[in-house]
């Protein structure tokens, strides 16, 4: 971030921030604030000179509520805007823009979804389960927005696709969502350690071949709505 773009807190009085010691700080005269939204201005206004952005932080999320910047900056930087986007051109490196992220994204899926089939390694047995599962968490993970480790890219994509099975295990095999858990610190990440080893468990009888009770098994009934039906003869 640049040295004259600086992020700051909200404040409960009106046209004052909260700045980085934690004092009011007033905004100056000429400011005005820039609502959330815009990505393409907000850009502009951080690189084009000094701005105040206002994070609200709540537990481990940021939630932006604008950019305090020069009212006449503002105006200028968001005609100029209005003119480029006004050219056909723009609206056409816009698609290919788009066109190229999906492209991206659509090959970021099948590799994450080859990944958690790796790590799965069920029996060849089970391959059907394998390939089933490995396609609903990727549909539920790799999504821009989904918030998921799968779109962490400070880990390496095998542990992306670790991660991702045993919290989707955790979700839909565990009753974890409906589990009353103390308040107390540490109970929620100890509960979520013991269920990680109980899904490790269940991951184990499906690599090793093993029958499978299908009317009891966890896994398959999370899965069966989604199998492909099976033919006979």
């Amino acid at each position: 971030m640049p040295p004259l773009a600086r992020e700051v807190r909200p404040a409960p009085l009106a046209r004052h921030v909260l700045n980085e010691r934690g004092a009011l700080e007033p905004i100056p005269a000429d400011w005005d604030l820039l609502p959330p939204g815009d990505a393409a201005l907000s850009r502009r206004i951080k690189a084009d000179g000094p701005t105040l952005t206002v994070i609200e932080v709540k537990g481990r999320k940021r939630f932006s509520r604008g950019i305090w910047a020069p009212a006449e900056r503002v105006r200028a930087l968001r005609r100029d805007l209005a003119l480029e986007r006004a050219d056909p051109a723009y609206q056409r490196r816009l698609d290919a823009g788009r066109a190229r992220r999906a492209a991206d994204e659509e090959i970021y899926a099948a590799d994450f979804r080859g990944a958690v089939v790796q790590f799965l390694a069920f029996h060849p047995s089970y391959r059907t389960e394998a390939e089933t599962l490995g396609t609903l968490i990727a549909a539920h993970a790799t999504p821009v927005g989904s918030g998921t480790v799968a779109r962490t890219e400070r880990i390496p994509l095998p542990a992306r696709a670790e991660a991702a099975t045993i919290a989707w295990l955790r979700h839909q095999t565990t009753g974890y969502d409906s589990m009353a858990i103390p308040r107390e610190k540490g109970r929620r990440r100890e509960v979520r350690r013991l269920l990680a080893q109980r899904s490790v468990a269940l991951l184990a009888r499906y690599r090793s071949g093993q029958p499978i009770d299908r009317g009891q098994c966890p896994l398959h009934r999370a899965l069966q709505a989604d199998l492909p039906t099976r033919t006979i003869g």
